[in-house]
C-alpha cells in the first residue's frame, strides 16, 4: 500500500473507491464469516462458491463479511443485485446458489420462510431486521473487514478527516457531550464527560484505552464488532486521542477471540501501511500508535482498573477508586477507558453531527444499544435497536417469540450481574433509566430469554455461580458473600431449604452491594434480588413444599419409567450416560434413582412419553416401629442412613428416594412420607 501524506489523497482514494464500486456491474455475494458461521462450515461455503463461479463468465465478487446477525438460521449469504437473502447455506447447497446465481433467479430452497411459509426475498422483509437500526453495525454482513479499501469506499475515515481538518480538541469533546453518548460497557456514564477530564489532568503523556474484554457468556456485541468492523474501532479510538491530547492507544482483546485479534491486527498493519496510524498522521503533525494485547480470560478484567493491571504484566484485580483512570490510570498516565461499542458510535457522531444522534432513542439514551438475544426465543442473533424500544418488540417481533407456544417467563438482561424482569414488564422501554428502575440494568448488552420451563431460582443460582468463581477475592465482601449466597441456593435447590434462607439471601445480597470495591461484587447479587422480588412465591415452593414447578431442580423431582406406556424400544438405554436405566426381572425397565443424575436426556428422547417427572416422595423413619436392625444402612448406596444414639434417621440431602431401605425393613417403619404439605410461609408459622 502506498502511503498517504495528506487529507487530499484520503479523499481521492476515497472517491475512486466509491466511483469504482457505484460504476462496477459486479455481482456480490456476501457470506458470512463471523465466527458463528464459521462454526457451521461458512468458510467452506466461500471456498465452493470460489469454485463453482470461477469458470463463469459472470462478473462476480464474494466477500467474506463480519457477522450478519441472524445467527441461528447461519450459514447466511447474500446476492446483490438484488439483494437476495439466503439462510443455512451448506457446502453441499452451493452448486445449486451458484446456479442460481447465473440464471438470476432466487434459490427457492435456501430462501427464508416464515412459520406459516411465507417467503421473504429480501433481509428487510425478515422481522428479525426490520424492526433493527443498524447504525454501528451498518457496516457487518457488508465490507471485508480485512481490506481497509472496502472500509474507506463505506465513508470510513470520514469522520477522521472531519476531526483532524475542521474541529479542535475542544469542539469534539463539546459534540460528544451534545450527543449524551454513554457508555455502552457497563453503567451508562457519559463518554463526552470522561474525555473533558481526561483533556484537563495534567500531563504530556495520555493514553487511550478500547476495553474488548467481554466476559460475559453468551454475549458476542464486542466480538462482532471486532470482528466485522475494527477499523470503526480504530477510528473512534483515533478521534478520542485527538479530543484528549494521547498518543498511545491500548486494545485489550480477550485471547479467546482469535478472530477479532487477528482481524484488529490487520486492521493495525493496514491503517499503519496507508499513514492514518503511526507518526505524522496524513502529514496533520498528530501521531498516535496502537498497541493489541491478549488477555487472559478474566471476567474481572473487563472492570477498568483491573484492565490496566493486566496490561501493565500484573494480577488482574480491581483498585480502589479515586484516583480514577482519567487522573491516573495505565502506568501512572491520564487513560480513557471506553467500551468497544461506545468507541464505534464516535465516528457516526463526528460524521452526521450531536443533533442527528439525538433524534435516535431516549432524551436520556441516545442512539441504538447492540444486544446478544439468546435463551428460548425463536430467532437468536445479534441485534441492534433504538433505545427506547419495548421488551416485548424485541422477543415477539424481532426474535418471534417463545418456541412451542410456551409461555414467556422473565428476561435477564446486562450479563451475569444483570437482573431478571419478569413478564408483567414486557412493555417495559429498554434504556439505562427504566432498566434500573426494575433492579436490572444495560451493562455490555447480554440478554437471555426464559419460558415456563426455567425455574428462576435455579437461574439465580447459575448466574451467581459465575460471578462468584470469576471473583478475584481481593475484597472480603465479594468473595466470601457471593460464596454464602451461593450455598444457600445450592441447599434450596436440592431440597433441603429453610424458612430463614430468603432473609439471609436478602441481608447478604445488600451487604455484598455496599462492601464490594468494584462493580463485579457491587452487581453480582442482582439476579438472586430480583427473582427475589419478582419470583418470591418459587422460592417458598422449593422451601416449604420441596417443589419446582420448572422441573428443572435435580433434588425436587425423580424420573420414572410408566411400564403400562413403555415399549420397551431402548433408546433411553442407549442415551442414558450414566447407565442408571436398568432392566427387571420381568423385562420391563427403571431408573436406577442412586445412579440417576436427572439429565432429562431418556425423556428427551422417548417416542411414547413413558419417561414421567414425578415430584419425590420424602422418605423417613417412624422410631416408634424401628428395631434397629441396621439392614437399612446396610442396603443404602447414598449413605444417607445416619446412626444416632436413639434411633436412625435420614439425610434428605444425599437420599436418592430409591426405596431400597424400605423394600429391606423387616417393620415397615421406613415409608415414603408425600410433601411437607407447606405451601406457604403461614403453614410453617
Amino acid at each position: 500500500m502506498e502511503r498517504l501524506k495528506n487529507v487530499k489523497e484520503l479523499r481521492a482514494l476515497r472517491q475512486r473507491l466509491q466511483e469504482t464500486s457505484l460504476s462496477s456491474k459486479k455481482i456480490k455475494v456476501r457470506v458470512c464469516c463471523g465466527t458463528g458461521c464459521r462454526a457451521n462450515n461458512s468458510i467452506k461455503v466461500l471456498e465452493n462458491l470460489y469454485n463453482s463461479l470461477k469458470e463463469s463468465r459472470l462478473d462476480v465478487e464474494i466477500i467474506p463479511t463480519g457477522c450478519q446477525g441472524l445467527c441461528q438460521k447461519g450459514p447466511l449469504v447474500t446476492v446483490e443485485p438484488p439483494g437476495y437473502f439466503y439462510k443455512r447455506v451448506t457446502p453441499e447447497s452451493t452448486n445449486k446458489l451458484a446456479e442460481s446465481i447465473k440464471d438470476e433467479k432466487p434459490a427457492w430452497e435456501l430462501l427464508y420462510r416464515d412459520p406459516i411459509g411465507k417467503v421473504a426475498y429480501f433481509l428487510n422483509d425478515i422481522p428479525f431486521y426490520s424492526k433493527q437500526l443498524r447504525v454501528v453495525l451498518k457496516n457487518n454482513g457488508r465490507i471485508d473487514p480485512t481490506n481497509i479499501y472496502h472500509y474507506i469506499a463505506s465513508e470510513g475515515y470520514t469522520a477522521l478527516e472531519k476531526a483532524l481538518i475542521y474541529m479542535d480538541s475542544q469542539s469534539i469533546i463539546e459534540e460528544i457531550k451534545k450527543s449524551n453518548l454513554r457508555g455502552r460497557g457497563g453503567a451508562g456514564f457519559p463518554a463526552g464527560i470522561k474525555w473533558s477530564y481526561a483533556k484537563r489532568s495534567p500531563g504530556n503523556i495520555k493514553i487511550v484505552i478500547a476495553n474488548g474484554d467481554e466476559g460475559d457468556p453468551g454475549a458476542f456485541m464486542d466480538r462482532s464488532i471486532m470482528e466485522g468492523d475494527p477499523h470503526s474501532v480504530l477510528e473512534g479510538m483515533l478521534i478520542c486521542a485527538i479530543a484528549i491530547g494521547a498518543r498511545y492507544g491500548v486494545i485489550y482483546v480477550r485471547h479467546e477471540y482469535p478472530l477479532a485479534v487477528n482481524n484488529l491486527k490487520i486492521a493495525i498493519r493496514q491503517a499503519q501501511e496507508l499513514g492514518i496510524l503511526g507518526e505524522n498522521i496524513l502529514g496533520t503533525g498528530f501521531s498516535f500508535s496502537i498497541q493489541l494485547v491478549e488477555g487472559g480470560g478474566a471476567f474481572v478484567c473487563g472492570e477498568e482498573t483491573a484492565l490496566m493491571a493486566s496490561v501493565e504484566g500484573k494480577r488482574g484485580m480491581p483498585r480502589p477508586r479515586p484516583p480514577f483512570p482519567v487522573e491516573n490510570g495505565l502506568w501512572g498516565k491520564p487513560t480513557v477507558i471506553n467500551n468497544v461499542e461506545t468507541l464505534a458510535n464516535v465516528p457516526h457522531i463526528i460524521n452526521r453531527g450531536a443533533d442527528w444522534y439525538l433524534t435516535i432513542g431516549t432524551e436520556t439514551s441516545p442512539g441504538t444499544k447492540i444486544f446478544a438475544l439468546t435463551g428460548k426465543v425463536k430467532h437468536t442473533g445479534l441485534i441492534e435497536v433504538p433505545m427506547g424500544i419495548t421488551l416485548r418488540e424485541i422477543i415477539f417481533d424481532i426474535g418471534g417469540g417463545i418456541p412451542g407456544d410456551r409461555k414467556f417467563k422473565a428476561v435477564q438482561i446486562g450479563g451475569p450481574s444483570g437482573g431478571c424482569v419478569p413478564s408483567e414488564y414486557l412493555d417495559l422501554p429498554v434504556d439505562f433509566d427504566s432498566l434500573k428502575k426494575v433492579g436490572s440494568m444495560m451493562g455490555s448488552g447480554g440478554m437471555v430469554v426464559m419460558d415456563e420451563e426455567d425455574c428462576m431460582v435455579d437461574m439465580a443460582k447459575f448466574f451467581l455461580s459465575f460471578t462468584q468463581a470469576e471473583s478475584c477475592g481481593k475484597c472480603i465482601p465479594c468473595r466470601i458473600g457471593t460464596y454464602q449466597m451461593l450455598q444457600i441456593l445450592e441447599k434450596i435447590t436440592s431440597g433441603n431449604g429453610e424458612p430463614d434462607d430468603i432473609k439471609n439471601l436478602e441481608r447478604l445480597g445488600k451487604f455484598v452491594i455496599e462492601g464490594s470495591l468494584c462493580g463485579l461484587g457491587k452487581t453480582a447479587p442482582n439476579p438472586v434480588l430480583t427473582t427475589l422480588k419478582y419470583f418470591l412465591n418459587e422460592y417458598e415452593e422449593h422451601i416449604y413444599s420441596r417443589y419446582c414447578r420448572a422441573k428443572s431442580c435435580t433434588g425436587m423431582y425423580l424420573l420414572s419409567i410408566n411400564k403400562d406406556i413403555c415399549i420397551q424400544c431402548r433408546r433411553c438405554i442407549d442415551v442414558c450416560p450414566f447407565e442408571a436405566i436398568k432392566e427387571a426381572e420381568d423385562g420391563g425397565l427403571y431408573i436406577d434413582q442412586v445412579l440417576c443424575q436427572r439429565c432429562k436426556m431418556c425423556y428427551d428422547i422417548c417416542l411414547m412419553s413413558s419417561v414421567e417427572i414425578k415430584e419425590p416422595p420424602l422418605v423417613f423413619i417412624d422410631e416408634n416401629g424401628c428395631d434397629r436392625c441396621g439392614k437399612c444402612k446396610e442396603v443404602c448406596r447414598s449413605n444417607a442412613i445416619i446412626e444416632l444414639s436413639t434411633c436412625y434417621i435420614v439425610d434428605a440431602s444425599l437420599c436418592k428416594r430409591c426405596g431400597e431401605c424400605i423394600d429391606v425393613c423387616p417393620t415397615g417403619a421406613i415409608r415414603f412420607k408425600t410433601g411437607l404439605l407447606w405451601r406457604n410461609k403461614t403453614a410453617v408459622k
